[in-house]
This record gives structure tokens, sequence and C-alpha cells, in this order.
């Protein structure tokens, strides 16, 4: 993509330097640029990136795309050889450049988005198809406008690219759909994240949805998942749609499922799926990547020998261990469905079995009820240690229902909680961390590594 391609949108003026150079390595972030790269000032909340420019030509940026900014008389005689673009809207630019960017993406392009799973979902997707392909994925979890634009602007000659589609309200998967025109789409689950701003699941449901609007040919569906169940036995929608599931009857389904304590077992189409991941939620992530992987014709049983070296991502179910204990740092982030799936999976160990929860964040008006749902799963454990002011229902539901009071203990600070579990903690204990990245639960996890 040259300067010229893109003057004219959004007003787009080229202010100082050559119309003949080219747009590379998008970035909004100064701290990252490298030579010849390409600076987008976006602003933000609580900061706006136009004002710093300049420190992008000082880092070597080749090209600054900038709002509302005046420009010093000096700035062309500093930098000569730069190239500076002012445009009435960097935002609105950034999603335009990267619609014109996709159409000339001439490759499948993969959707994903759910309530939870998105970016594991993503990850083995891209691992599996990275033994036959050159796979373009989104970093991280840069799923908004901006970071599905930046992704797009990247490309270069790989093969399949790989999106995540995240959102907190309605129509912003509308957005993200239409900048990127998914061949692909994946709808992992709905649940509550987001539920304090779209007021109900059926709502979650619908922006979920609106993932659709831009696709081009493939839906996949959680088949086990109530709303997208219902949601696709009532609709009839000129679409194709592949389903998959454990509990339900689809079209991919996992059988056979056995658990330890270094991952899971089950068998997809009379082969052994081996995987050194804990809970449920990564079986149905692998289905999705098996689905995938059979789309793209790339051999199962390359695929299966993939699967066993793929680990999760830090603070996604993460083992670890300090001595004796055995510690599943699962403190990215929290909703319903991840903490039922992380509970799931501590039941499956031996030991001593402890769940530290947090609160759950983002929840609005349905902050208590969401937490005593949470209360009311938990069982069969030996200890349950709640922090926070929301995750108290979480402990309160459990006495109700029957949970020994002698065995559940709550603190108002991670500080509290971690004295508390220097003190109790033994030989072989087991020991659940979960909650909101919010919470710093992180400080949690420092503490039993020992650090």
């Amino acid at each position: 993509m040259l300067i010229k391609d893109v003057l004219g949108i959004n007003n787009a003026k080229l202010i100082m330097g050559n119309e003949n150079s080219s747009l590379i390595n998008f970035s909004k972030d100064t701290r990252t640029i490298n030579k010849n790269d390409t600076y987008i000032g976006l602003k933000g909340e609580n900061f706006n990136g136009n004002l710093f420019y300049e420190e992008a030509f000082k880092k070597g940026a080749k090209t600054c795309i900038i709002e509302g900014i005046t420009i010093p008389e000096d700035i062309k005689t500093k930098y000569p050889d730069r190239n500076l673009i002012i445009t009435d809207n960097t935002l609105e630019f950034l999603m335009n450049i990267a619609k014109l960017k996709r159409e000339s993406i001439n490759v499948p392009i993969i959707a994903i988005t759910g309530s939870a799973g998105k970016t594991s979902t993503k990850n083995i997707i891209a691992d599996t198809l990275s033994i036959k392909y050159k796979v373009l994925k989104t970093s991280g979890n840069l799923n908004t406008n901006i970071g599905v634009s930046l992704t797009l602007l990247e490309y270069q000659d790989e093969d399949i690219v790989v999106i995540e589609m995240g959102m907190n309200h309605k129509g912003e998967i509308s957005q993200i759909t239409n900048i990127a025109k998914p061949t692909i789409a994946i709808i992992t689950n709905v649940g509550t994240a987001h539920i304090g701003y779209l007021k109900s699941r059926e709502n979650i449901l619908k922006a979920k949805l609106e993932i659709i609007e831009g696709l081009k040919d493939t839906l996949i569906i959680n088949n086990d998942n109530d709303l997208l169940h219902d949601w696709y036995q009532k609709n009839n929608i000129n679409q194709k749609i592949i389903t998959y599931g454990i509990d339900t009857k689809s079209d991919y389904q996992a059988t056979n499922i056995s658990y330890n304590n270094l991952g899971i077992n089950f068998t997809f189409k009379d082969k052994n799926v081996q995987l050194n991941c804990l809970g449920k939620q990564f079986i149905y992530n692998t289905l999705v990547a098996l689905i995938i992987s059979e789309l793209f014709n790339i051999d199962l049983n390359k695929v299966l020998n993939k699967l066993t070296t793929i680990k999760p991502s830090p603070g996604r179910m993460e083992l670890l261990y300090n001595h004796d204990i055995t510690i599943i740092n699962d403190t990215y982030n929290a909703n319903y469905d991840s903490v039922y799936y992380a509970l799931d999976a501590l039941n499956h160990f031996k030991g001593r079995k402890i769940a530290v929860l947090g609160d759950i964040l983002e929840l609005g008006d349905y902050g208590e009820q969401i937490h005593r749902q949470v209360g009311n799963l938990i069982k069969d454990i030996d200890l349950l240690i709640t922090v926070g002011p929301l995750a108290k229902y979480i402990n309160d539901e459990a006495l109700k229902n029957g949970f020994d009071h002698t065995k559940s203990y709550h603190f108002s600070s991670n500080k509290e909680a971690i004295s508390f579990i220097n003190n109790i903690k033994e030989p072989n204990d087991t020991i659940l961390i979960k909650a909101s990245n919010g919470m710093h639960f992180n400080e949690i996890i420092d503490n039993l590594k020992g650090e």
C-alpha cells in the first residue's frame, strides 16, 4: 500500500514527504516503533497518541498519520526524508484503509468470537494450520476494531489469516466483521461476560451473531451452548453451519473423555487426542481446530502430534509447581463459564483441592446474581477462599447450600489471603487461583511460586 493509495480517505492529506512511499508495519505505540514503520496517532480515554508523532520520527518511523495537531514550521527541515499525513479522524482512517487492504487479500480469513475461549481457540487454530500453511494471526488479544485493522494491515504473503473479535457493546462485532469480511466464523459460546453492558445473555447472543453480517461462507458454533443450540434449531439462515460439542449430538464430537493431572484425552473419529491442557474448554477449543484442519486438508495424524506440544497461554489454566504444591494459574480473566470449567478441572486432581476465587468484573447490576451462581458450583473441594466484595456472595451462597463453614474463608484483600494461604498450604495441595485480571491475583501466584 502506497501513500497515494490512501490520500483522500477521511480527507487524508500528505503535508510533507513522498506519495510513492510504502505504508508498512503499522503501530499505534511509539514504544514499539522500528525503522521505516508507520505510526498512527489514536486518541484514548486518558491519552492522545497524536501528540507523539515527533517521538515516533525520532525512533525511526518513516510515516506518521495524525489528526488535530498544529505542525511546527521546522518539522519538514528536521525530518526531510519522512512522511506526514493529516486526516480528519485517525481511527476511521485506520478502519477504512484496513477495509481497502482486505479487498486485496485473496486468502481465507478465519474469525473467532465468543464469551470465553477466543484467544486460546485462535492460538490452537493457528498452531495446527501452521503444519501446512503460513499463518497470520492477531497478536495477544488485540481483538477490537483497532487490533483487527492493524492485523489486516500486517498481511504480506500468508496463506491464511486468523483473527479474534471481541466486544463490550452491541454493534462492535458488526463493525469489525464488516472490516474483516471473514471466510469462516466461529462462535465459541455465549455466556455472561459483559452482561453489565448488554443486560441479558440473549442480547449477548445477538451481539455475537453480528459476525454473520460480514461472513462469506461457513459458520461454526458450539452446539453444547444452550443459546447457540436453540438459535441453530430455530433459525434458517442462508449460511453453511457446522456444529461441534461434547454433550449434544453434533457434526463433530469428542467422546470417551478422561482426565489426569497433566491434561485430557478424548476420542475424535476413532483417534485418540491427547492434550497437555486442563479444563473442558480446551476440548471445545481443540474440536474447532480439528474441524478447521479437516476443512484445510491437513493430515489428521500430523494434527494429533501437534496437539501434544500445545500448552495454554500464561494465566489461562496454566499449571505451575512449587515443591509439592500444584498451582492452577487462571488469573488472566474470569466469567461464570470459565470459573465453571476451572472448578471442574480442579475436581479431577488428587490430594487436597483449594479454590481461591476473586471478583468477576464488568457485570454491572448482575454482580451479586452471577457470583451467587458461582457459589452454587462449590461442592467437591476441600477449601474455599474468596477475595473481594463480589466474591463474598460466592462464599455466602456456598455456605447457604451446605458447604462446611470450617472450610470456607473470605478476605477483603490479596494481602490477607496470601497470609492465610501461606499458613494453611500443605504438600500435595492443588490450588486454583481464579479472578478477573483487575483483581491482581498475579500477586497470589507470585507468592505461591516463591517470587
